[in-house]
Order: structure tokens, then sequence, then C-alpha cells
């Protein structure tokens, strides 16, 4: 008799869970969060100016920092294409004009579409001092990390006259170009976004928009991106 209430009563409890518990499979696994608002700090591989490179110009840049894309980590390195889709110079009734959109990463294991467009917002350049050329290794260490002075100066070699201990060396510190851990708004550059398409547009009214292959600059995807003081990178150096 017990047996044959428990098995109504079951079905009877199971009517009344909510339907995703219901319907949800045991293979099935909570989805992970995705931001809205896609960021790819890139490096160019060539300078592009508003009104010099032509529309439909193929652009290629380097990704500075792994991002993930729809559940997939796009590693650092990894190339995105794209092209120019409006450039116009500056003109005496209309402003400078640039908008430069990616379509795709490739990297070594693989690729991913992408849509993302330049934004007003870069990582500023810093020199940095390098390392102290005034010592050199110790031939016969492997420990040596190449970086400024041998921890035992006895056993380096100093390849440079006035090296010698007493004396002021007069080779300086080599510099290095790094990217600032802080992004910032390109100066006099304002953004537009065309609301049929949602091409993201840069514009100047001060002169014509000119963008090198040594500065990081930001793409972003479908939402602008957030300006918060705290928001940074790590400092890779530019090449």
């Amino acid at each position: 008799m017990n047996s044959r209430m428990l098995v109504p009563n079951l079905v009877l409890s199971l009517a009344f869970l909510p339907s995703g518990m219901a319907q949800q499979s045991p293979s099935q696994s909570p989805s992970l969060p995705v931001s809205s608002s896609l960021e790819f700090p890139v490096v160019l591989r060539q300078n592009v100016t508003a009104g010099k490179t032509h529309v439909g110009t193929k652009v290629e840049a380097r990704l500075s920092v792994a991002t993930l894309v729809d559940h997939t980590v796009v590693p650092r390195n990894a190339t995105l294409f794209g092209e120019v889709v409006q450039s116009d110079a500056k003109s005496q009734s209309a402003p400078s004009r640039l908008a430069i959109r990616m379509d795709r990463a490739e990297w070594k294991d693989g690729s991913k579409p992408i849509k993302a467009y330049l934004t007003f917002w870069y990582y500023p350049t810093l020199v940095e001092n390098g390392q102290n050329l005034q010592y050199g290794p110790d031939q016969g260490s492997r420990n040596w990390n190449g970086q400024g002075q041998y921890p035992n100066s006895s056993r380096g070699y100093k390849p440079f006259p006035g090296s010698e201990s007493g004396q002021e060396s007069s080779v300086p510190d080599t510099p290095a170009a790094v990217a600032s851990k802080h992004k910032a708004q390109m100066k006099d550059v304002a953004e537009e976004k065309d609301m049929s398409d949602g091409t993201m547009i840069l514009v100047s009214k001060r002169s014509d928009i000119k963008l090198d292959r040594y500065t990081m600059y930001v793409l972003a995807g479908d939402a602008p991106i957030p300006n918060p003081a705290e928001n940074s990178i790590p400092s890779p150096a530019q090449k």
C-alpha cells in the first residue's frame, strides 16, 4: 500500500518543480559570464592617416592582451584583420573622419570572427630606463638574467673604458619605450556612432587623424568602453 501511494506523490512533486529545473539535463552546465563590452588593446602593423589611407585598405594589428570572446580566449599576439571603412581629410567645411573595423582574429592554433571598431582610447607611450651597459655577464655563468649589473661584479666583465671601480662610466642606460598602464583619450578627437550599422567613427575638427604603428590603440565591440580611473593593463614593450 505504501508503494502504491509513493509513485503518485513523486509524479505530483515533479509536476510542481520550476520548468528550468525540470528540463535541465545532467550534462548541462551554467554558462560563463561574458562582458558586454569587449576591449582589444592592439598595435597596428601600419600607419593610417585619414584622407590618405583609402577606404577598403586592409589593416592588421597585434593583440597586446589576451581577450575572452564568446568563451574563446584570443591569445596575446594574435593577429586581427580588418579594413578602413571611412577616411576623410579635414576641410574648411568638414572635420576629419576615420573608422576602422576588425572582422577576425587569427593565431597559431585557431581563429575567431569578431566585430570591433577603433575607438579614441589609447595607451600613451612612456620611456623607461633599460639595461645598464656598464657590466656584462659572467662568461661562465648561466644565472645572469641580462638586466643591469651582475650580482657579483668581480666575476663580471666591464666592456667599456672608465667602468672600473671609482670612476663614473660615460655609457648611459639604454631607454625602452613601453605603454602606460592607464589608457587616455586622443586629444581633440571625438567619437560618433552610425546608428544604421553600428560603425564607430573618430572625428576631429582640428586636424587629420593619424595613427602610427608604435602606439597601443583600443578597439571595442558593440558596447562602449567604460572610463574607470583604475582601468589598467600590464605594460608590454612596444616593438
